[in-house]
This record gives C-alpha cells, structure tokens and sequence, in this order.
C-alpha cells in the first residue's frame, strides 16, 4: 500500500506542523482539499494540544497529523545563562525594558512528557511526527499498537538509520532551505544537505516511505520532488500567509516584503531558517558568547520581541520562513491547495 492510500488522502501535499502558526482551521483546510493537514504541538501542553486536537476533529472528517519536539532535555546553565542576558542587556535598554534575570524551559520534550503521549492515545489521529529526535522505544510501541503512524524529520543519513531501526513508519526528508527549526537530532551535527540531495539518498537507502520538506512552494516544486522517488511534499512557508494561520499582521507583510532567509541558532539556541532582521544583524556576532540552549535562549528573544513589538518594533520577531519564500502567493488554504493541484497535474 503506498502512502497516501496509508494516509487516506488523495493529493500528496503535507501542511508543515508549524508550532505557533498552525491552527485547527489551516489543518482542517488542507485535509478537506485532499492534503494532509498538521497541528504543530511542540509548544503545547497536554490540554492544550487535546483542545487543538478535538477542535481540528470537529472542522474535519479527514485524517491529519499532529507533531511534538523530542529534544534531548538539557539541564539550566545558570553561568551561561547569564552570560546570554549580559550580552542581550543593551537590546532590551533600547527599549526600557527590564532585563530578565532567569530564563525558563518554556517547552518540554516529549521524550520526557507521557501526558502527551497519552493525549495522542486518547484522540487518535492518523499519524504522530517528530522533530528533534525520537520518541523513547515504549513510546514508539504505544503509538504503534494504537495503530497511529509515526513520522519523523530526518536531515541526513544516519538520522533515517536510527529511525528505521527504531521502526519509525515514514521518513520526513528536510533539506536545509527549509524554514523554522533544523530537524537534527544533533544540533552541534548538521549535513548541510539540500532537500534535493536529501531526497535522492534516502530513496536510494530506505524502502521507507519519504516526504520531501525544505523549499517546496509550487506545484512543479512537488512533482519534482515525486519523480525523485518522494511519496509527498510538505509545505510550511508556503501556508504562512494564509488567513488560517495563527500568523500575525506583521509576519504575513514581511514574508512579502523581506523575502530573504538565514540561519541562526541565536534566537531560539536551535539552528533556524527565517527572515533577515535584528537577530541576524545585530545579535548574530562573530564574537558572541555562547547560548543559554535550547529553550532558554528562546524565553529571552520571546521576552525581548514582546517589549519591543509593544514600541512597533518587529525587527525581533522569529518569523520563520523557507529559502524560496519569494515564491509564496497570496492565498487562503483552499485556494492555496486548488492552486497546488492543479500545478502538480
């Protein structure tokens, strides 16, 4: 059985899982246009991502996935953390704000949360992904005797072998023009490689099952990637705009405005792919200290961005985004998918 009769979907178009952008209605959207609709839970609690999961059920009778971040967690660094404050102290005296004194793990791993796997148990939905890493081995057997599939974002070579070996059903392939956070289980390891390249070793390695992410904005983006030995392709930047989306005023405008991308581990302590603002130029140093780590990092640039958007400053914003965002139409999910369809035939 090949993987969207697996998946009981009839186009091979993914929504990317994007934490803090997806909704239940972009999801919804995309599973009843054919696609395969995401609810990004990374950032969730146990009852928030049941509300999101239940609310995405009642806009839809089509399967969807929903996906968590599996992290390896990482105990406070109090030194360099303060390390971290120090050096971001002037960029919060621009705007009179106070600097924070401690920093906090705003998201949990679901490597070490059950009330997450147990949600997932409880609501069933079609398929579980997973970024960062794996699941441990006895979650991974829950998930399989409920009978949910489980996907995760594989970046290179020997991240698809630990998956296959811990019997993972499907391979997310995302190639480095991808926005948002880099999938590797490593952060310190990462391939580098094109959603190209990534795509043509899987297929030659893996019988598994593989979705093309990282760059994918069109229809002929998909067919390329199909005709590569992909089952599907997953879009993430290219849902940003639409209305479905949990997208602020602002991210919307400067996807069209400031369609240039780069990588930096500064805003969230895990390297990222989004627009080009004050991050990457004025925080981004060569002579930076280091991190605070993931999430800590990330509780400070959120604080940082929420005193200066409050002064119509956005230039602090994490408004991930893929390399090909030039690419991005102004449409709402079903239009968007109409779109892609009619492309890809």
């Amino acid at each position: 059985m090949d993987l969207l009769q697996r998946l009981g979907i009839s186009q091979p178009i993914f929504v990317a899982p994007m934490a803090g952008t997806s909704t239940p209605e972009l999801a919804a959207a995309v599973s009843n246009a054919g696609g395969f609709g995401a609810l990004g839970l990374g950032a969730s609690n146990a009852e928030t991502a049941k509300q999101a999961i239940l609310k995405t059920q009642q806009l839809t009778d089509q399967p969807f996935q929903v996906n968590f971040f599996c992290h390896q967690p990482t105990a406070y660094d109090a030194e360099k953390a303060q390390q971290w404050i120090n050096y971001m102290r002037p960029h919060f005296e621009e705007f009179d704000a106070e600097v924070p004194n401690q920093l906090n793990e705003i998201y949990q791993s679901f490597i070490s949360n059950d009330e997450l796997l147990q949600v997932v148990l409880d609501t069933k939905p079609k398929a579980v992904s997973f970024h960062f890493g794996l699941p441990t081995a006895e979650q991974i057997s829950a998930l399989k005797q409920a009978g949910i599939i489980t996907m995760v974002t594989v970046t290179q070579l020997s991240e698809a072998y630990l998956a296959q070996q811990a019997g993972i059903d499907v391979l997310i392939a995302q190639g480095v023009e991808a926005g948002g956070h880099r999938g590797t289980f490593n952060p310190s390891c990462d391939a580098g490689l094109t959603t190209l390249d990534l795509v043509i070793i899987l297929n030659q390695y893996f019988d598994l099952p593989i979705v093309a992410a990282g760059g994918i904005m069109t229809g002929e983006d998909i067919r390329l990637y199909l005709e590569l030995g992909a089952s599907a392709a997953q879009l993430g930047t290219a849902f940003v705009q639409c209305k479905e989306s949990a997208a602020n005023d602002a991210y919307r405008e400067l996807l069209f405005e400031q369609p240039i991308t780069q990588i930096t581990d500064n805003i969230s302590g895990r390297p990222a792919r989004g627009l080009l603002n004050a991050w990457h130029q004025f925080v981004d140093l060569p002579d930076r200290p280091s991190h605070a780590g993931y999430p800590y990092t990330y509780d400070l640039a959120k604080q940082l961005h929420a005193v200066a958007s409050k002064q119509d400053e956005q230039g602090f914003g994490a408004y991930w985004a893929g390399s090909n965002v030039a690419n991005i139409r102004r449409l709402d999910a079903k239009e968007l998918m109409e779109k892609l369809v009619q492309e890809l035939q």
